[in-house]
């Protein structure tokens, strides 16, 4: 059985931002962000464990073709997505984010 995954609302909007910044950016490529989103997603579920530890619980996968880390801690049942954050601006501005 799958973990459920819930995104955190702050996270949520930074991805809705990101893809907005690409669409505008060139069309289309905001649709390419967001597949790259589904597919960590996917990743994680197989692999909750597979990612390096940051903070406390926190784990961070890399995205493969835009410069974002999915910061993401894991349970029994659940995984929550915290944080989608661009690898060169604000380090650890998500800390308190449950």
């Amino acid at each position: 059985m799958s973990p459920s995954v819930f995104v955190h609302e702050a996270a949520e909007a930074e991805i809705n931002e990101a893809a907005d910044f690409y669409d505008i950016k060139s069309p289309g490529l905001g649709s390419a962000f967001i597949d790259e989103i589904d597919h960590a997603i996917r990743h994680i579920i197989k692999f909750p464990d597979a990612t390096p530890v940051v903070a406390a619980q926190v784990r961070k996968k890399v995205l493969l073709r835009f410069p974002y880390s999915m910061l993401y801690s894991v349970s029994s049942d659940e995984i929550r997505v915290l944080a989608v954050a661009h690898q060169k601006r604000r380090p650890f501005y998500w800390h308190g984010r449950r």
